[in-house]
């Protein structure tokens, strides 16, 4: 930038841009406004030099060293104008054209801004000391560009880059972003920016073949034509493209064929400014009195489709068929990218580029902070400053942006890192309109960095949902990620979560086992509380068993009340009357251990539950062997000169009840102090229930308890079985034989059946036995008996009896 000269030094346009061309205009209305305003640089005009690289390396370099001489000539190492100090270089666009500058300028510490050049290589401050940008690196822009792919779960993405610096560069950062975050890379190609046209349709098959729906595009625009030229034949419209921003804004494609291919694309862009009064500075260009007189003529002729007398700036065939330019024309009255500044971005970036070399010159020639650094102390003069002096004030530049955020140089030269989020949507005439949809602010607060507004997008569905780009559908809750061999690990297969496990989020790498006492739903999404499982008296089944104990308690109580009624007729003073009341009050408790097997399993029931029933039982079975040897002592008392009449007395009876009481006794208080029962919870038997049981603490105690029983149930079984013929005044002997099957039938089948029963089911088992039992005891011994007192009570006499002992000994005798 030069003062107080406004030369314009130009080259011949192979192409002429009209977004390129408002950008220099830019750069002027800059000075333009820093020259007129009194607050800046009073009395002070700064001047610029334009130079037109024509994207070619060679002129770049040789108007680099133009500017330092100052000369048409280069001289290395010497500038001609003495006079007017070389404040700074606006530029260049390109990073490639900017890193090539910033060599060679850095060597001389001339500050250099570049509007548009976006290389991280660039930040390297070391390496290139003089350089600055208006415009964030391409190591914010990538990780833009990841997080908005992430943004919308697009894990399967492909990656196209231009084979140059900016396009490998990005485009290896955002792959880099992409991996780390878990997601896949479908393809990576290139484009070659030598020849776009060579390898284009290779491109677009793969995308065309790919599964992958969102493609990263980092790359300038004009290396896409080819790329968009064959996507539209060969018909790949239903892909998302995600653009850098290179070429997220650009108009070249606003009209045209290219509609359904860029509909829904989505990309970062520069954060956009406004210019005051810039709109009405652009509408009054005029090729008669603005600068660069050669450059308006160009932008004339392409904007009004004409040309001028005698020439035309314009190569096109059909030049000679067009209008003739009047000079009349207003751009006011036309609208193009030129004279369009609803949303300014690079075009503000290089308008705040020469504010910023502004705002450095303000402090320098106030000489504000930095004269410190400066060898003799002194404050060095705007007419006559050396470059390393202004830098120092470049680093320190801060100036106010549109936008209300400050544009401030970090240590390596970069501003804040601020983006919008665009989004193309096609318009019902067939044309683009480019929307910001969100932002991308690093500077912004915590949650507030990246924000989308997904109602204003548009996608080229035409839905408002977020398509897809996914290798593998998501797994739903209930289901783990497995991988596929030889696969990416976006690649890979939902298996169901085993049983007992969830996974209770999509895309569980795992499944986990749920606690002790819970267990999965249906879906294996979430853990339920297992349902509780035990003999209750809310179950029908435990209410049941527990109604007919109780009911049946009665019986046994209504037969003793018979007999203590009846006690001195014959048939109960036949039946040992004693032993049968002994009896009879055993059998009610017998019905009610029923009771105790059912209900929640509380460590007092399970302690003594399975003992009562021992002991009951044992004294029952107790009185039934002593009646039945009672029987048989009697009828060998009656014969002549025997000695068996003492062991006929009441004595007997009730020592052989103690004996076979008092060993089951013993076996229980051992089993109870020694492993006693308790209450555990089964989580084992039945997937999703927790039984309640109680655990008998030792299973050979209970067998034997058991197996006692049955041995007791056994004697008196045989007992009486041989002693069934003796007379019938006598004999008790052929019911006892009766009941004893009947019991030990019942508990011979309960072996197997509570071995094979679960849960709640093994007690209802238990329960049953015990009724079963107890009633075969009830109908057997005494049911007959109380039917002659009650309905026969004439076969209830003595002379009855001895009819029928006098018969039954007839019998016998032949």
């Amino acid at each position: 930038m030069w003062k107080e000269d406004k030369t314009l030094v130009y080259n011949r346009h192979i192409q002429f841009h009209l977004e390129n061309f408002q950008q220099l205009q830019a750069m002027i209305f800059a000075v333009n406004e820093i020259n007129t305003n009194p607050n800046i640089l009073p009395n002070i005009t700064l001047g610029f030099q334009v130079y037109d690289s024509c994207d070619v390396l060679q002129q770049d370099l040789e108007g680099t060293l133009q500017v330092l001489t100052g000369h048409t000539g280069a001289i290395s190492n010497y500038r001609c104008l003495k006079n007017t100090p070389l404040a700074a270089v606006i530029g260049a666009s390109s990073s490639t054209h900017s890193i090539l500058m910033a060599h060679v300028l850095g060597l001389y510490r001339y500050p250099q801004v570049s509007y548009f050049s976006t290389s991280p290589l660039l930040s390297n401050h070391k390496m290139f000391p003089s350089f600055f940008r208006t415009v964030p690196s391409d190591a914010f822009q990538s990780q833009g560009l990841a997080k908005l792919v992430l943004h919308f779960g697009w894990t399967w993405v492909g990656l196209l880059a231009a084979d140059n610096d900016y396009g490998q560069q990005g485009i290896q950062l955002v792959k880099q972003e992409i991996i780390k975050a878990g997601a896949c890379v479908a393809f990576t190609e290139s484009i070659l920016t030598s020849q776009p046209d060579r390898n284009a349709q290779h491109i677009v098959k793969v995308m065309k073949e790919s599964t992958a729906t969102a493609i990263v595009i980092f790359s300038p625009t004009i290396y896409l034509v080819p790329i968009l030229e064959q996507m539209f034949i060969q018909n790949v419209t239903k892909k998302i493209l995600v653009a850098s921003e290179a070429w997220s804004t650009s108009t070249l494609f606003s009209n045209g064929k290219f509609s359904e291919v860029l509909s829904g694309t989505i990309g970062l862009a520069l954060h956009s400014g406004g210019i005051p009064g810039f709109g009405d500075f652009l509408n009054k260009i005029h090729p008669s009195v603005s600068l660069g007189q050669y450059w308006v003529r160009l932008l004339w002729e392409k904007s009004f489709n004409c040309k001028f007398q005698n020439e035309s700036h314009l190569t096109s065939a059909s030049a000679d068929a067009m209008q003739k330019c009047t000079g009349e024309e207003r751009l006011g009255n036309i609208a193009n990218s030129f004279n369009d500044v609803s949303s300014l971005r690079v075009t503000y970036n290089v308008y705040t580029a020469v504010h910023a070399v502004a705002n450095a010159l303000e402090a320098l020639t106030n000489c504000i902070s930095e004269r410190s650094k400066f060898s003799n102390q002194k404050c060095p003069s705007i007419s006559n400053f050396t470059s390393w002096q202004l830098l120092q004030y470049m680093k320190k530049v801060k100036i106010p942006l549109s936008s209300g955020r400050m544009l401030i140089f970090d240590e390596n030269g970069d501003p804040p890192a601020v983006y919008d989020i665009v989004n193309w949507k096609l318009r019902p005439d067939g044309s683009m309109k480019q929307v910001n949809v969100g932002s991308y602010d690093i500077t912004a607060a915590f949650g507030h960095v990246f924000s989308v507004n997904m109602s204003a997008i548009s996608w080229a569905t035409g839905h408002q949902q977020v398509p897809l780009s996914v290798c593998s559908q998501s797994c739903p809750p209930g289901f783990r990620k497995a991988t596929v061999r030889e696969k990416p690990a976006c690649c890979f297969q939902c298996i169901p979560c085993p049983q007992g496990e969830i996974s209770n989020h999509t895309d569980s790498i795992n499944c986990y086992k749920c606690s002790w006492d819970e267990w999965p739903n249906l879906q294996k999404s979430k853990c339920l509380q297992k349902n509780i499982e035990y003999l209750s008296y809310e179950d029908p089944l435990g209410a049941g068993l527990a109604a007919t104990g109780i009911a049946s308690f009665w019986v046994p109580v209504l037969v003793l009340n018979v007999f203590i009624k009846y006690k001195s007729t014959p048939i109960v003073k036949a039946n040992n009357y004693c032993l049968s009341c002994l009896l009879l009050l055993c059998l009610p408790l017998c019905f009610l251990c029923s009771l105790a097997f059912i209900g929640y399993p509380q460590p007092e029931k399970c302690l003594l539950r399975q003992a009562a029933f021992g002991l009951v039982f044992t004294l029952c079975i107790s009185c039934i062997l002593a009646k039945t040897f009672m029987v048989v002592f009697a009828f060998m008392a009656t014969k002549p000169g025997s000695r068996i009449k003492k062991w006929t007395s009441p004595s007997v009876s009730y020592m052989i009840i103690f004996i076979c009481f008092g060993l089951q006794f013993i076996l229980c208080i051992s089993w109870l102090l020694e492993a006693p029962p308790f209450p555990q919870y089964d989580i084992q038997t039945k997937p999703g229930v927790i039984i309640i049981e109680c655990n008998n603490g030792s299973a050979t105690a209970f067998w034997c308890m058991l197996g006692y029983l049955g041995f007791l149930a056994a004697i008196s079984f045989a007992v009486a079985f041989l002693a069934r013929r003796l007379p019938d005044n006598f004999n008790e002997a052929k019911f006892i034989t009766f009941s004893m099957l009947a019991f030990l039938s019942v508990w011979v089948s309960f072996i197997p059946a509570s071995l094979s029963a679960q849960g709640k089911y093994t007690e209802a088992m238990e329960i049953f036995a015990i009724l079963s039992s107890t009633w075969s005891l009830v109908v057997c011994l005494f049911l007959p008996k109380c039917f002659i007192i009650v309905f026969r009570p004439n076969m209830n006499s003595k002379k009855e009896l001895m009819k029928k002992t006098s018969a039954h000994l007839q019998i016998s005798m032949y």
